[in-house]
Parts: structure tokens; C-alpha cells; sequence
């Protein structure tokens, strides 16, 4: 009897250390796999670039890490990069992950630094991004980029974000020779994709993506005065021959800065 209690106490421990071998080994894979499905599907919908460090997981708390996520910039702009993200952290409910619908409880994205090159009034990086988003999710005609087009977009899983919160982001902006960072006001989202048919990936980057374009148009048009000079051409639009200033652009982003992104 002694012998036995002995053999199933040590099935019982061997079992435990596969169960927790296998978990790290999944761990493992999965960080592997996240980091490859945002390199393929993020960039068929922003149709740039897209580069991350690296991606940890813990499959049983459901939380997640992304360091060094960067957005490249579409073809035609001279910065390297659009977005960039040191590190941003989610929470996922585990039992979704396999279901339709993902649920993920929140998403923090603390302090990306964002280059904003073009006019806030005409044509700029992000709303070449956007372009590219809206063409995506089925809002505009596609564009041509410097990025490759997937085949397909690894889209048709469904999302629903309870909390997505943006802090600390700062843009840095040159125009007319002078450089200035702003910072921009936290942009904090909540339900997304709370119905039955949830959200997909590329909506929900239409969505926060054009929160992010309009709070840096927002705020490199107020910061018209610091410019100085320079902001002559940051204001201007060309429109049937003639050109809009600062002031009228102004007056044209309050009433609908939305329309700009096909929202």
C-alpha cells in the first residue's frame, strides 16, 4: 500500500512539472506567434511598415505585453517612422481566445512618441495612414504605398475592447525649419465592439488610429504661434487655384476635422 501512495505521489508531481513545462513551452510559442500575427495583419491594414521588440504572454492571467512597436511611414515622407511605441500592455479574458470574439478587458499605451510631417490641412503622414485604414475596413478606394499587400488580412476574428486608454503621447513636428513636441490630452475609449458583432481589427484601428490623427492635427494647428514663420506653409491648401491660411484652416478643422478621415 506504501509502494503505491509512493508511485501515484510521484505521477502526481510528474504530471504537475509537464503541466507546467507545457504552459511555459505554449508561453513560449505564443509570444512567437502574437509577435508574427501583428507584423502580418497590421500591415495590410496601415499598408506601412510594422515592427515590434517583442511580445510577452501569460496564457493563465490573460495579460500581454508589446515593447517597441513602431508604424513606418507610407511612401513619400522623409521620417522613418510615424508611431512609435515603447510599451503598451493588454488584458485578455483566456476563455475567449479560442471563441469568435476576443474579449480584451483593457489596453494601456503609455507615452508613443508620433512624427507629424505634411499639412494638418491637406496631406500628411497619418492621414495617409488613414487613407490606407479606411480602404481597409471598406471606406475608401484603396492606395498605393511602399508597403506589400497581403493576400489577406488575417481580419475575421472579432473583437471587443472594454477599455482602451492613450497617455502621455507627444508629437514632434518640423516646419519651416523649427522643431517643437507637444503633448497631446489623453484619448480614452470604452466599449468597443460591446455588440454581438463585435469589432475587427481594422475597425478598431480606424477607430483609435483616427482619435490619435485628429488630437496631433488639433494640436499642431493651435501650436500656429510657436511656429512663427514657418507656419505659412503648415496652413496652406490648395483649393480650385487659390490657398486657405492658418486662420481659415481653423475655422474649416472645428467645424468637422472628422470628415478628413472618413468618419
Amino acid at each position: 500500500m506504501k509502494k503505491l501512495k509512493k508511485i501515484i505521489l510521484i505521477a502526481a508531481i510528474l504530471f504537475v512539472i509537464l503541466v507546467i513545462a507545457g504552459v511555459v513551452v505554449a508561453g513560449l510559442f505564443l509570444d512567437k506567434i502574437v509577435k508574427t500575427g501583428i507584423e502580418t495583419v497590421a500591415p495590410a491594414i496601415t499598408q506601412t511598415t510594422v515592427k515590434v521588440d517583442s511580445v510577452s504572454i501569460s496564457a493563465l492571467s490573460g495579460s500581454a505585453g508589446v515593447k517597441g512597436m513602431v508604424i513606418g511611414n507610407p511612401e513619400g515622407f522623409k521620417s522613418a517612422n510615424a508611431i512609435s511605441i515603447g510599451k503598451a500592455s493588454v488584458s485578455v479574458v483566456p476563455s475567449s481566445v479560442l471563441s469568435d470574439k476576443i474579449i480584451i478587458h483593457s489596453v494601456e499605451v503609455r507615452e508613443p512618441e508620433i512624427t507629424f510631417e505634411g499639412s494638418p490641412l491637406g496631406q500628411n503622414n497619418l492621414k495617409k495612414i488613414m487613407d490606407n485604414v479606411n480602404a481597409m475596413a471598406g471606406a475608401a478606394p484603396p492606395v498605393n504605398t511602399n508597403a506589400p499587400v497581403a493576400k489577406s488580412s488575417g481580419a475575421s476574428k472579432k473583437l471587443q475592447v472594454d477599455d482602451f486608454l492613450i497617455a502621455g503621447a507627444k508629437v514632434h513636428v518640423v516646419i519651416g525649419g523649427k522643431e517643437l513636441t507637444l503633448p497631446l490630452p489623453d484619448i480614452h475609449l470604452t466599449g468597443l465592439g460591446a455588440g454581438p458583432e463585435g469589432i475587427t481589427p481594422a475597425a478598431l484601428i480606424k477607430e483609435v488610429l483616427g482619435q490619435v490623427t485628429t488630437a496631433t492635427i488639433k494640436a499642431v494647428v493651435g501650436s500656429a504661434a510657436d511656429l512663427g514663420k514657418g507656419v505659412e506653409n503648415l496652413g496652406k491648401e490648395a483649393v480650385g487655384g487659390a490657398t486657405k491660411t492658418v486662420g481659415d484652416g481653423v475655422n474649416k478643422l472645428s467645424k468637422g476635422i472628422g470628415n478628413l478621415f472618413g468618419k
